[in-house]
């Protein structure tokens, strides 16, 4: 199993997500949890697609930590 850093944003009118390891593999929804289970979905097939087409499955690089700031 593979763990993919997926990127989250708010856009003023829905969030969108998409996963840096992965070009062109993006969700949007109207809710936080709606993007996040299209996301799964997404990665899920973009993997498929990439295995049916004999391609090698990228491994995982991007990394996301928060970080506090006094402000």
């Amino acid at each position: 199993m593979k763990e993919f850093v997926v990127i989250y944003e708010w856009t003023g009118k829905n969030y969108s997500a998409y996963v840096p390891d992965l070009p062109g593999c993006i969700a949007c929804a109207d809710t936080l949890e709606e993007t996040e289970a299209l996301m799964r979905e997404a990665i899920g097939l973009y993997i498929q697609a990439l295995q049916e087409d004999h391609q090698a499955v990228p491994e995982p690089t991007t990394k996301a930590k928060l970080v506090s700031v006094g402000v």
